[in-house]
């Protein structure tokens, strides 16, 4: 791999692209900007070595064209704060404007170009749009892994169109690094804990981890397809009747190779989807009809923690039940807070996905993992051993 920290890029046009897909409010305010503070430290060392940096990022999903909801302007307004100097920013979409913008950059400047979605040939995965980009720079630094898993012009293409000039960036470097070490050679016992509301999406992620794993911890919605295909009462809880064959293969492959399977033995339930809902604990397995599964007791939580305090290895992606609602966080941040004293102990702990975050964040508990991805269906996609487009010409 090429990393930026291996070479000076002085008077060079480097294209980053980065993910400053930063959530917003309703007026367009930036009301999380942790996505443009984790590329600081590349940002940082282009400007030092004085390259002339151009931002390439998308915000939400607009189709194909202008759209104002969509612009960057508050993004060029908070980099700048950020970085401490001005951005340039790019109102106009490219064309000769944005072209002369470009070559009247000087060393150390600072552009961010318009959404990269205003253009159809972005998502589209367009070679000619690729080309038309790559004209506007000397070199290609890819920072932005919560997008590798997208076949996207500037994502999975502009690489290849710099073969001699494409790098990673600090936290693409440290996000590969870090979940490679799962899927090569990590310390035992490892423990991997995947939760969420459905199976549909992690089935690849299970299947490429069981070879490699001791202990698979599942909670969330999805446990309770394994719950109904290993016979289990699960009365109105959030299950796949199309993926329990798929849930007794898996279970079947976790024995062949010696895996530990932990689902919870004991679950809160309630008669409504409501935080205020009636609720009563009820063993894993035997939840009675018209009541519905949203979190694991205590009797699971203890189990968790005595099995994650034993791991040297820890993954943790998705939340144990549906810690949104205030009284139904128990198994979320019970895991978090084990996996956090884990870590302490000298495990080697990563975490990842919007919802493992989120809880991370309000517990205040960020630093207290080994690696937190940036990633959410990219770190699933890597960690299924997927080949990933925007990794194809990293090499």
């Amino acid at each position: 791999m090429r990393h930026i920290k291996d070479v000076n890029l002085k008077g060079k046009r480097v294209l980053l692209r980065v993910d400053f897909n930063v959530p917003t409010d309703g007026n367009g305010n930036i009301t999380d900007d942790t996505r443009i503070r984790k590329s600081l430290p590349t940002m940082q060392k282009l400007i030092g070595d004085g390259a002339r940096t151009i931002l390439i990022t998308h915000l939400g999903r607009p189709k194909g064209e202008f759209d104002e909801k969509y612009s960057l302007k508050n993004v060029a307004k908070r980099i700048s704060e950020i970085i401490g100097r001005e951005v340039i920013f790019t109102q106009s979409l490219l064309g000769e404007e944005v072209t002369d913008m470009v070559n009247n950059m000087k060393d150390s400047d600072v552009m961010l170009l318009e959404n990269i979605r205003f253009y159809k040939g972005e998502t589209g995965g367009d070679m000619e749009f690729a080309k038309e980009l790559a004209k506007l720079g000397d070199a290609y630094v890819n920072n932005a892994f919560g997008t590798v898993h997208r076949n996207h012009a500037s994502v999975s293409l502009l690489a290849g169109l710099f073969p001699n000039d494409h790098y990673f960036g600090f936290l693409m470097e440290r996000e590969v690094e870090n979940l490679s070490y799962l899927l090569g050679n990590p310390k035992h016992p490892f423990t991997a804990i995947i939760g969420g509301s459905k199976i549909s999406g992690k089935i690849d992620v299970l299947d490429n981890l069981i070879p490699k794993v001791d202990n698979m911890i599942i909670g969330g919605g999805m446990r309770y397809t394994f719950t109904k295909a290993l016979g289990g009462k699960i009365g109105n809880s959030l299950h796949e009747d199309d993926k329990l064959g798929v849930a007794l293969d898996l279970v079947d492959k976790m024995k062949k190779h010696n895996v530990n399977l932990y689902l919870p033995i004991d679950c809160i339930v309630i008669d409504d989807f409501r935080n205020d809902a009636n609720c009563q604990l009820v063993k894993g397995d035997e939840i009675p009809d018209g009541w519905e599964a949203v979190d694991c007791g205590p009797k699971s939580i203890e189990l968790f923690r005595e099995v994650i305090l034993k791991s040297q290895t820890i993954l943790w992606n998705g939340p144990m039940g549906v810690f949104e609602m205030p009284n139904f966080a128990k198994g979320t941040f019970g895991v978090a807070r084990a996996v956090a004293e884990a870590t302490q102990n000298g495990a080697f702990s990563v975490a990842g996905g919007g919802d493992s975050i989120s809880a991370l964040q309000q517990l205040d508990m960020m630093d207290k993992m080994s690696f937190v991805s940036t990633g959410g269906g990219a770190m699933l996609e890597f960690l299924s051993g997927i080949e990933l487009p925007g990794l194809k010409y990293m090499k």
